[in-house]
């Protein structure tokens, strides 16, 4: 069983960075993805990013060209680099490991509140 973990979220102000890490208890590299997601209040959680094992990169359209997905797979770590950050960035972030048999099963983590300040 993966464990997840994500931490690096925080209070910033519109137009900050932020970079936020998801650390495994196991390889990364065994996933065919990790991606982020995001909830904001009241409303559903959505896709952020994905990066695949062979280095495959999709974005959301409400973050392209701000946020970066990428990893270290010796630190077993996956890592979102987000600037230029708005208000409505605003959401807890959660990663999440896609194993060859997803949607069938996949592993999330606890989650990071990053909260933007206008």
């Amino acid at each position: 069983q993966v464990q997840l973990m994500e931490s690096g979220g925080g209070l910033v102000q519109a137009g900050g960075s932020l970079r936020l890490s998801c650390a495994a208890s196991g390889s990364i590299f065994s996933f065919n993805a990790m991606t982020w997601y995001r909830q904001a209040p009241g409303k559903q959680r959505e896709f952020v990013a994905l990066l695949t094992k062979v280095g495959i990169t999709n974005y959301a359209d409400s973050v392209k060209g701000r946020f970066t997905i990428s990893r270290d797979n010796a630190k077993n770590t996956v890592y979102l680099q987000m600037n230029s950050l708005k208000p409505e960035d605003t959401a807890v972030y959660y990663c999440n490991a896609r194993p060859i048999n997803w949607p069938r099963s996949d592993y999330w983590g606890q989650g990071t509140q990053v909260t933007v300040s206008s």
